[in-house]
């Protein structure tokens, strides 16, 4: 009887974990953090960072939040892909981004999930060191035409390119990859767009360190990626068990420094900010997260 009273207790405790896990889907939260990168004397600039929308057309809930970070009245906006998970979904999303687009300047780079329809995986790849699958016939997703709408719109692709914003009368310099995920990368040759911009960021979905390291050298003030989903599932007083790229787990989520430790405020140490968004979704086929809610962040770019 004490056997079965405590495999009852055990089951009990499982399925109240994973009821909470698939609540905290629905949690949309705001992160904010500060970026010491501006000059000396320059205004603060206030960046969105949406990441991983992951978006079916049936999720309500998702679609109105999003529309609500329009009242952040941001100068800037940037998406680091995976916005969609469903064929039909391009209307909603772009109802979701609407007042986003028609408020404030951004760019954009695509993810996995921009390209192609997600599918079921066994959770356990991902404790491997590489958790991808070759696709076989993939369901595609309309990426082309979601591009042509943001474009459209104003925002700047940065599908392995170059490009300048102005935002908040500034220009900023812009440099952005393909999803590393997909091998998609090619890292833009050149100079910076703009040399003289007294801010520059880099842009990319997933945070491979070879993208990392190439924004580090190209001399970039910060660089913005998405993709790990902050772990997804994590430990409290541990954090994420693992990030689905060569990223180590410490940097799974928030404002982190690349390569090394955090740089102090002036960025004197040799280090690039790095932000990655955990994101505001997931997949359909994994409707769960465990102490790691989804999010948007508001950077306040600040002088140094």
């Amino acid at each position: 009887m004490r056997v079965r009273n405590v495999i009852g207790g055990i089951a009990a405790l499982g399925a109240a974990g994973l009821a909470y896990a698939h609540l905290e889907t629905k949690l949309f939260t705001l992160r904010r953090a500060t970026v010491p990168v501006l000059p000396a004397g320059e205004p603060d600039l206030r960046v969105l960072h949406i990441s991983d929308l992951h978006l079916t057309p049936t999720q309500e809930r998702k679609i109105a939040w999003v529309r609500s970070l329009a009242e952040l009245k941001p100068d800037l906006v940037v998406d680091t892909g995976d916005n969609m998970a469903h064929p039909d979904v391009l209307g909603p999303l772009l109802g979701a981004l609407e007042p986003l687009l028609e408020s404030a300047p951004g760019a954009f780079v695509m993810g996995s999930n921009d390209y192609y329809a997600p599918t079921p995986k066994n959770p356990a790849r991902y404790l491997l060191p590489d958790a991808r699958l070759p696709q076989r016939d993939p369901v595609q997703l309309p990426a082309d035409r979601l591009a042509g709408e943001l474009r459209v719109a104003g925002w700047k692709d940065l599908t392995n390119r170059r490009d300048i914003v102005v935002a908040d009368g500034r220009r900023i310099d812009l440099v952005g990859v393909d999803d590393p995920h997909l091998d998609f990368d090619e890292f833009p040759a050149g100079p910076p767009a703009d040399t003289d911009a007294g801010l520059r960021l880099g842009v990319t979905h997933a945070p491979y360190r070879r993208v990392l390291d190439a924004m580090h050298g190209d001399g970039v003030d910060a660089i913005l990626a998405g993709h790990t989903h902050g772990g997804q599932l994590c430990l409290p007083g541990y954090g994420a068990l693992v990030t689905n790229c060569d990223l180590d787990r410490r940097r799974a989520s928030g404002l982190h420094g690349w390569p090394g430790p955090r740089p102090d405020e002036a960025g004197g140490n040799g280090s690039t900010w790095l932000h990655v968004s955990a994101g505001a979704g997931t997949s359909p086929y994994a409707p769960v997260r465990f102490a790691c809610p989804p999010e948007a962040t508001l950077l306040t770019f600040t002088a140094r």
